[in-house]
């Protein structure tokens, strides 16, 4: 991660060095562990905007357009990973100018190689699938909810489903969604929330196409996976809490106008991640306009 690279640092604060990696290991069993470690600018290595392909390097952490190699020594911990990564589905959820981007090169993502943690080694071909992607902006969002679902099916291509909401300027809420689905991209844009899931992690929204798919998501973000991280402000000025889980629950149900219901479900290849206030709506039934009022805090 690049922060603030003008400022070069949080004076006082060790963990707002300008150029900063960040790995979490979440075990199948046990509390997930962050390790961060922040570096100068010194020694930064970065391809120029806009430029192919994308590079990105500091001291023994690299990461471009197809691989990444890593390795951090934080608190008496280790961890390094070499990875190399290829998908078929690429998107761009959102890209507001100065606000900032959301990129997806690798959508349906497929990982080989390894990864090692406190000498402990992980090592396959295929490793692991899922998601490798961008973003960027002037600041944190003041509240954002975003999740990606990868759904294996047997016989037949991966699905995927990413969706993002946040706040921008003037009161305004980005909402969006895309399915990877058949080979066959869908775009959705009038997300409605059908529930208040305050009291648990987890995101359940209606949204239609304009070709006419209607799509109902569940995203179960609850269980031990659940990781609270402390993001620092860009401008120094303090840190808040952002909630994840990558070994969230999925359950997609689709159908298209006047025809057959498909569902995709996966019980533990999701993350789900919140922060902030959150958009809530009126619950929806399949069918009902996307009707709403949007309230923020």
């Amino acid at each position: 991660m690049l922060m603030s690279p003008a400022r070069a640092s949080c004076p006082g604060n060790p963990k707002g060095m300008p150029v900063q990696v960040w790995a979490t290991w979440f075990p199948a069993q046990g509390k997930p562990q962050s390790f961060i470690q922040g570096f100068p600018l010194q020694g930064l290595q970065l391809s120029a905007k806009a430029s192919t392909p994308f590079h990105f390097q500091i001291a023994d952490n690299v990461i471009d357009d197809a691989s990444c190699q890593g390795s951090l020594h934080v608190d008496g911990h280790t961890v390094s990973w070499d990875l190399h990564y290829s998908s078929t589905f690429r998107t761009t959820l959102s890209s507001k100018g100065w606000i900032g981007f959301s990129r997806t090169p690798h959508s349906d993502a497929t990982f080989c190689g390894e990864i090692t943690l406190d000498g402990r080694s992980f090592a396959g071909s295929p490793l692991g699938f899922g998601v490798q992607g961008h973003n960027c902006g002037y600041r944190h969002r003041k509240f954002w909810t975003w999740t990606h679902a990868y759904f294996p099916r047997p016989g037949a291509s991966a699905s995927t489903l990413e969706a993002l909401v946040y706040e921008m300027p003037l009161g305004l809420v980005f909402r969006k969604a895309v399915l990877w689905h058949e080979g066959i991209q869908h775009v959705f844009r009038n997300l409605r929330d059908k529930q208040d899931a305050d009291e648990a992690f987890a995101w359940c929204f209606h949204c239609s196409a304009d070709d006419g798919l209607e799509l109902e998501a569940a995203i179960d973000g609850s269980g031990p996976g659940i990781h609270v991280l402390p993001y620092l402000k860009t401008d120094c000025s303090g840190t808040f809490d952002v909630t994840n889980n990558s070994f969230a629950k999925a359950h997609v149900r689709l159908q298209e106008r006047g025809g057959a219901v498909a569902i995709l479900e996966t019980d533990s290849n999701a993350v789900l991640e919140k922060t902030g206030g959150a958009t809530r709506t009126r619950e929806l039934s399949p069918g009902d306009l996307p009707r709403s009022r949007t309230l923020t805090r």
